[in-house]
């Protein structure tokens, strides 16, 4: 959709207002509000069987959207997407949960989670040439092609694992959610969010998501606005630089979260990642255009450097604290719990973090102008040291426990 925004508002003659909530909030609301319901469904009927329908459906709204008359049709069409996208991460997750044992889980979601950040990386490329070449309409019809074949993947040929093969190793006499396989919906839930560590670890999760995906949002228009960049030059490299080591830096966390574990604990990487990726941000924010340029690659802002770094590290808390959620749940709630934390995720993320960006860049202006933004970015990244502290006191309550998750 970000490269899309620009031709449809031409169009339909939205305001920049109408295209964030098309874009941004529109989705969240609608993901949040089917998020559960579709988390607990896949921890009842057959995971590749429901990924199967949520890719066909995706694919039809997707198609449609390309014949859609209007701005609120399209909306609507984009709400509609949110609830077929609304079972993926946790039937996914889950999956993957079945597919690897504990020690081996790290890398395969890191596979799964960076595959977002490749796929943005070629919608700002490909898909701006697309969109430029043919239309944001076809282009609905390019991209809702693959879902279909993928659609037929997983219902024919992908087959199911047995739910919780893996949880003997790693589940807990004495865990509370143990004897609860067949509870409700609401029992669930409320066993869910009876764990300290459950709570502390969605939280810290979610926080983090806050000013990461507000930072991916408005990371281009700052390189224009203060940096001096085209449009085309922005988006490339925000896509190359920060999607791109985003990517490398969450298949990286994958690999080390599977070796370091057993050693020292899972944590250790998403602090370090949160308090690396943090400070490496604020030097990005901060750094005056035009600072040791010709030092670098030629049209390319040093600053790029910092931003690559940040990019690299701030995601390294993804694998980590996705494996360990799927090791302190049991099987027949897990992908409720990635649902409970997705939904959090979504709303803080999508919803919250671009749109409080956008107010407090309007609310600077008037003092700092054009740089306005930069000060509003630099405040909703803070927002990572409350990730940090949520995870320091994750670590000192399991320290606390006689049988830990993750041994």
């Amino acid at each position: 959709m970000a490269v899309m925004i620009e031709p449809i508002k031409a169009e339909f003659g939205a305001s920049d207002a109408q295209m964030g909530l098309l874009t941004g909030l529109g989705f969240a609301i609608v993901f949040t509000l089917t998020g559960l319901s579709a988390g607990r469904l896949a921890d009842k009927v057959s995971r590749t069987r429901l990924l199967a329908a949520s890719a066909l459906v995706w694919g039809i709204i997707t198609a449609l959207s390309g014949i859609t008359a209007g701005f609120i049709s399209l909306l609507i069409m984009r709400m509609l997407v949110a609830v077929a996208e609304a079972p993926v991460t946790s039937a996914s997750l889950s999956l993957l949960s079945d597919s690897y044992p504990v020690e081996r889980r790290s890398f395969a979601i890191s596979c799964f989670t960076s595959g977002a950040t490749f796929a943005a990386i070629i919608a700002l490329t490909l898909g701006a040439y697309w969109v430029e070449l043919y239309g944001w309409r076809e282009t609905f019809f390019i991209i809702s092609t693959p879902a279909l074949f993928i659609s037929f993947l997983l219902f024919f040929v992908m087959p199911e694992p047995k739910r919780g093969q893996y949880d003997d190793a790693i589940s807990s006499p004495t865990s509370p959610l143990q004897p609860a396989l067949t509870t409700g919906f609401r029992a669930s839930t409320k066993a869910l969010l009876k764990r300290k560590d459950y709570r502390l670890l969605v939280c810290s999760s979610a926080i983090a998501t806050l000013g990461a995906n507000a930072f991916g949002m408005w990371n281009a228009t700052f390189l224009v606005r203060s940096h001096d960049l085209t449009l085309s030059q922005a988006g490339m490299m925000a896509g190359f630089f920060g999607g791109g080591a985003a990517a490398i830096g969450i298949l990286s966390s994958g690999y080390l979260a599977d070796r370091i574990a057993r050693r020292k604990g899972v944590l250790w990487l998403p602090i370090l990642g949160h308090i690396l990726g943090w400070v490496f941000i604020v030097i990005y924010f901060l750094w005056p255009k035009g600072l040791g340029d010709d030092l670098f690659f030629a049209g390319i802002p040093f600053a790029m450097l910092f931003c690559t770094l940040a990019s690299f590290f701030s995601v390294w808390w993804v694998s980590p604290c996705l494996t360990l959620l799927t090791s302190i749940v049991p099987g027949t709630q897990r992908a409720l719990a990635i649902s409970m934390q997705t939904v959090l995720i979504t709303f803080l993320g999508i919803g919250v973090g671009p749109m409080l960006v956008g107010v407090l860049s309007e609310v600077f202006s008037e003092v700092a102008g054009v740089e306005s933004l930069r000060y509003a970015l630099l405040i909703s990244t803070s927002t990572t040291l409350i990730s940090v502290f949520l995870l320091f006191k994750l670590k000192s309550y399991q320290a606390k426990q006689l049988i830990k998750p993750i041994q």
